[in-house]
């Protein structure tokens, strides 16, 4: 099968694909095609992130976008799975890795989607700081979007299930959300740079880890706007 089919799928008849992964039915399959096809996408979206500053730096955030993204739920995923089992989910782990990558790859689709808005900011304007709060408000939009589908996906999927407590379960649902979200933007403060200033050497990590990625984000919107 056609990973990217899988994909489109998805989007296509999102109501058919939860069902399937209700079912089990070819969750391997899911995995390893919706795994190969976000990648694809975040590894683009990532280069025209380092094309910022080009050179090395294209090759770096192609790889590093979609290490971001896995790699938060590599991290987070485990506690969605035995919490949610806690709470009497009936749902086995390739079940919560199909879900949790269904999130991944809507988020890497509308990434990609924008790619032409940031291409176009990209040629026309030389404002690094414009550049990088467009890239977190563009990331911030998508995976608001994709948790969101996630969340409401798992609450289809289990729908009608033996659940402990239905409550309690999705104020579980809703923390792992948060949790999610704290963790990659935490890890994407580690990660950078995405974009480099030109001029500046090229680095593949920034060796000082100290801040995060909130503080950062506000600083940059004070200098950008002015307010020292």
């Amino acid at each position: 099968m056609n990973h990217f089919s899988v994909l489109i799928r998805l989007l296509r008849d999102r109501r058919q694909f939860l069902e399937d992964v209700r079912k089990g039915v070819k969750l391997e399959t899911k995995i390893a095609s919706l795994l190969i096809a976000s990648s694809f996408f975040f590894t683009i979206y990532g280069a025209i992130l380092g094309a910022y500053g080009g050179g090395l730096q294209i090759i770096s955030s192609a790889i590093k976008l979609p290490a971001l993204y896995l790699v938060t739920l590599l991290i987070c995923l485990p506690t969605l799975y035995f919490f949610d089992i806690l709470f009497g989910s009936k749902l086995n782990f390739k079940q919560y890795v199909t879900m949790a990558l269904t999130a991944v790859s809507i988020i890497s689709v509308l990434l990609f989607s924008f790619a032409p808005v940031i291409l176009f900011f990209l040629i026309s304007i030389q404002d690094y700081l414009f550049f990088l709060l467009l890239n977190v408000l563009i990331m911030g939009i998508t995976g608001s979007i994709g948790v969101r589908l996630f969340y409401k996906g798992m609450r289809d999927i289990v729908s009608g299930s033996e659940a402990v407590d239905p409550k309690l379960r999705r104020y579980l649902l809703q923390g792992w959300v948060l949790l999610y979200g704290l963790v990659g933007s935490q890890l994407g403060w580690t990660l950078r740079p995405f974009l480099s200033v030109e001029g500046e050497p090229f680095q593949i990590f920034r060796p000082d880890i100290e801040g995060n990625f909130y503080v950062q984000v506000i600083r940059a919107v004070r200098t950008m706007l002015g307010w020292y």
